[in-house]
């Protein structure tokens, strides 16, 4: 079975946000699948997604912070500054992280760790929503 849908995750600010919730909530088509793939894919060059520690909120103080201090805003030596400050610094962090992720399915769960959660890697300042695709192959 394939199955694709796109979706929209909406309202978040700059940071590093689980969204595994809003992930399986969007796909209710997960449940019937014995073994397969879930593929995700951003479909934007300033934000990103990983897989990460999904326990404690720290963790993602701590992404936001190293991000903003290995890759700064408004950094004198960037030429691509058209959208603003964090213009070229949300395309260079959104690179070192990922635009896809795929992840196993075994009887209708991701096959996540424990301790794993899907992020939305938000690096702009003003940005309302953002838009992934899903794709699922596996069978029933």
């Amino acid at each position: 079975m394939w199955l694709q849908k796109e979706i929209i995750i909406k309202n978040k600010n700059r940071g590093f946000h689980l969204i595994t919730t809003e992930i399986i909530n969007n796909t209710p088509e997960l449940s019937s699948i014995k073994i397969g793939i879930l593929h995700i894919f951003i479909k934007h060059s300033s934000a990103s997604i990983t897989i990460n520690e999904n326990s404690d909120k720290s963790v993602r103080t701590d992404f936001e912070n190293h991000f903003n201090m290995m890759v700064p805003d408004n950094s004198k030596n960037y030429t691509h500054i058209l959208e603003g400050p964090d213009d070229m610094s949300a395309h260079l962090k959104s690179s070192m992280l990922d635009n896809s992720l795929s992840i196993p399915i075994k009887n209708g769960a991701l096959q996540l760790g424990v301790w794993q959660g899907i992020y939305l890697c938000e690096h702009r300042n003003e940005i309302k929503q953002r838009k992934l695709i899903l794709t699922i192959n596996g069978e029933n």
